[in-house]
């Protein structure tokens, strides 16, 4: 097990400053300078959506013990066989999850398994509802090792997206559905799943981390 990741934490640094401020500058409007109205709108604005953004509500999951879930929420926006990837050692299967601004962008681990390497990618930041994105953009790629094989889950930076946030290192447990870091603003989550992983999504699915069951084996 690792320490519990906190996005509150996390996100600290972007909703108390914005939200004193806010709280500073009604106070002066409320004294007559009016000007500091704007002030108070705009970081009072700023400050609930990076609470929004950062929320982290709990989970329950509820999976069987063959079956694999969603390691972010978002949208499915690719479910493709390959032959190879740099992210997966031979055939595998990549289910690609699209987070917008406005989804929950904690990531979980979709099975439980041991953390043999994690890769972290220097790169672009464009649009992370395109397919290229997946070869160009920022990544970091944390590779697994299950009861069922291997697995990779890949966080992708989008074109809001600045930071990737991943604690663990490698040895580490992680349980299924269990947190392990995030990406901030909107982003691109892909799985990769051996071949014998039977999908259960299709596209434009709507997916949770950690509740919805994205892939079961026989």
């Amino acid at each position: 097990m690792i320490a519990p990741f906190s996005a509150w934490r996390e996100g600290m640094i972007h909703y108390l400053p914005a939200l004193l401020i806010a709280c500073a500058c009604g106070y002066f409007a409320h004294r007559g300078v009016s000007a500091f109205w704007v002030g108070a709108v705009f970081f009072g604005f700023y400050g609930l959506f990076s609470l929004f953004f950062f929320r982290d509500p709990p989970r329950t999951v509820t999976a069987e013990a063959n079956e694999v879930v969603s390691p972010a929420d978002g949208t499915i926006v690719g479910i493709e066989d390959l032959d190879g990837s740099p992210y997966y050692d031979g055939p595998c299967t990549r289910v690609s999850i699209f987070l917008s601004v406005f989804s929950v962008h904690i990531n979980r681990a979709p099975f439980e398994g041991t953390v043999e390497t994690v890769k972290y990618q220097p790169g672009r930041f464009e649009n992370a509802m395109k397919p290229e994105s997946s070869a160009y953009n920022e990544s970091n790629a944390v590779w697994m090792t299950t009861a069922w094989g291997p697995m990779t889950v890949r966080q992708i930076s989008g074109a809001l997206a600045r930071r990737i946030v991943c604690p663990v290192a490698e040895g580490a447990v992680l349980g299924k559905g269990e947190k392990f870091g995030m990406i901030k603003l909107g982003s691109r989550t892909e799985l990769y799943l051996p071949r014998s992983a039977e999908v259960c999504v299709k596209m434009k699915e709507k997916v949770y981390a950690g509740t919805s069951k994205v892939a079961r084996f026989p």
